[in-house]
Parts: C-alpha cells; sequence; structure tokens
C-alpha cells in the first residue's frame, strides 16, 4: 500500500465501520470455531493492528504478526500489538506446521502471485489447522481504495475456491459479505471517478453520522451473511483447513 494509506489505515481502524465489521465479522467466525485461547495463531499483512487487536480482545496470546512494510511494523509497535515480524507472504519466515491458526485478511490481492501465498499458508499450518481468509469482490467494483491500496485483482467466489483447493486446502465455508453496501459502494465510485477526486484513501469520506449508520447497517450483514449466503458482496470471506 502507500505511505499515506497505512497513516489513513492506522488514524481511523478503531472506530471506523469498514473496521468494526470485519472485526465482528472474525470475532463471530472464531467463536463458532471455539479454537483454544492458547493456540499459535499468525496474522498475515498486519496492516496497523485491525486483527491483532481482535485477537487480543479475544484471549489469544501466542500470537504474532507479519507484515512486510516497515511502516506497518512501526504502527503496530505503537499500539503495543505484540511481535511483528517483516516478511514475504509468499515465502513464509517460518517452518512448516507450526501454526494452528492462520488470518490471510485483505492480503492476497497484493499478491502477483496469490497461488503461492495460499500455498505458503498451508505450509505453515499444522494438520487440521485453519485458515480465516478475506479478499474484495467482483472487478466491477474497481475503484481508489484498489489503486491506492496496490491490489492486483478482485475475486469471485469460484476463483477463490479453485485458488484455495489448488492450493491443497479444504474449503469449508465460502460466501460474499457486505452485500447490503454492494449497490452503495458501486455508485460511489462511479462518482469519485467521474469527479477525479484524489484521495489518499476512501476510508477519508466519512463523517461521524454517516459511519453510525454503515456501522448498524455492517454489522446486520455480518451477522447475516453466513446463513444467507448472498449470491454478491464487496468482499468474501473463505474458512479452510489443511486435511
Amino acid at each position: 500500500m502507500e505511505r499515506s494509506v497505512y497513516s489513513v489505515e492506522a488514524a481511523v481502524e478503531e472506530g471506523h465501520w469498514w473496521f468494526m465489521g470485519r472485526r465482528r465479522l472474525l470475532s463471530r467466525a472464531l467463536a463458532r470455531l471455539a479454537i483454544d485461547r492458547h493456540a499459535c495463531v499468525l496474522d498475515v499483512g498486519s496492516g496497523t493492528g485491525a486483527n491483532l487487536r481482535v485477537l487480543r480482545e479475544l484471549g489469544f496470546h501466542r500470537i504474532w504478526g507479519l507484515d512486510s512494510n516497515l511502516d506497518a511494523i512501526r504502527w503496530c509497535a505503537t499500539k503495543g500489538l505484540g511481535k511483528i515480524v517483516r516478511g514475504d507472504a509468499t515465502t513464509l519466515p517460518l517452518r512448516d506446521e507450526v501454526a494452528d491458526l492462520v488470518i490471510a485478511a485483505d492480503i492476497i490481492e497484493h499478491l502477483d502471485d496469490d497461488q503461492s501465498g495460499l500455498e505458503e499458508i498451508r505450509r505453515v499450518l499444522r494438520p487440521a489447522g485453519r485458515a480465516l481468509v478475506t479478499v474484495p469482490a467482483f472487478s466491477g467494483l474497481w475503484g481508489l481504495q484498489d489503486v491506492v491500496s496496490h491490489h492486483k485483482r478482485r475475486y469471485r467466489a469460484s476463483e477463490l475456491r479453485a485458488k484455495l483447493q489448488a492450493a491443497g486446502l479444504v474449503v469449508c465455508e465460502l460466501h460474499y459479505f457486505n452485500y447490503l453496501l454492494f449497490l452503495p459502494i458501486w455508485s460511489a465510485r462511479q462518482v469519485l471517478r467521474c469527479l477525479r477526486l484524489r484521495l489518499d484513501s476512501e476510508n477519508q469520506v466519512n463523517f461521524p453520522l454517516l459511519n453510525r449508520a454503515l456501522a448498524g447497517i455492517f454489522a446486520f450483514d455480518v451477522a447475516t451473511s453466513p446463513r444467507l449466503k448472498p449470491p454478491f458482496g464487496v468482499s468474501l470471506f473463505a474458512l479452510v483447513t489443511k486435511p
């Protein structure tokens, strides 16, 4: 990501509706899995620490994060979010079969070789270990945030499933989420494109009343999308396991 994006993310992620909703999604998934709090957990692409915050709040204490960007590592250290190592998601600096759980939230779309990234997740997982993966969905939603975040692609469910299976992972759950805001986000991105507005991040387009409204909508969305499995959404969620 561009350096300015990390600065914006670090400033807003604690209370921004998008980060709050994604944390809620991950928290719900982890609660359903009932993973032992002594499990070894790896957060790939920690960014400014949103997922590490979730893991700490849920009581996990054998956690480490990984990011290739020094600014991201500094932000996590400033927040006191634990051990963060520098590394590449396609060549994780870890031994085989060391993690019980891997979180890769909005990371593989950044990789030139996303297949290698998924294969690395499989390699570092212990047998029966699990991974939670989220990615942006539908190329038609391509917008400013994809550009400033240096995304390489957005995914359809069938494409992500095929890549996960090709990496040797068993797909236990796969569904779109953020389906209620699909049309508003698509429309907003068309407006930003037409007006040629230059922002450091779409996360700057926010104010308190809007944030509260979107947070409520997104909370309902992440509570219902696992059951409804909508045919579209701004993002995709996958739960996978290593056989």
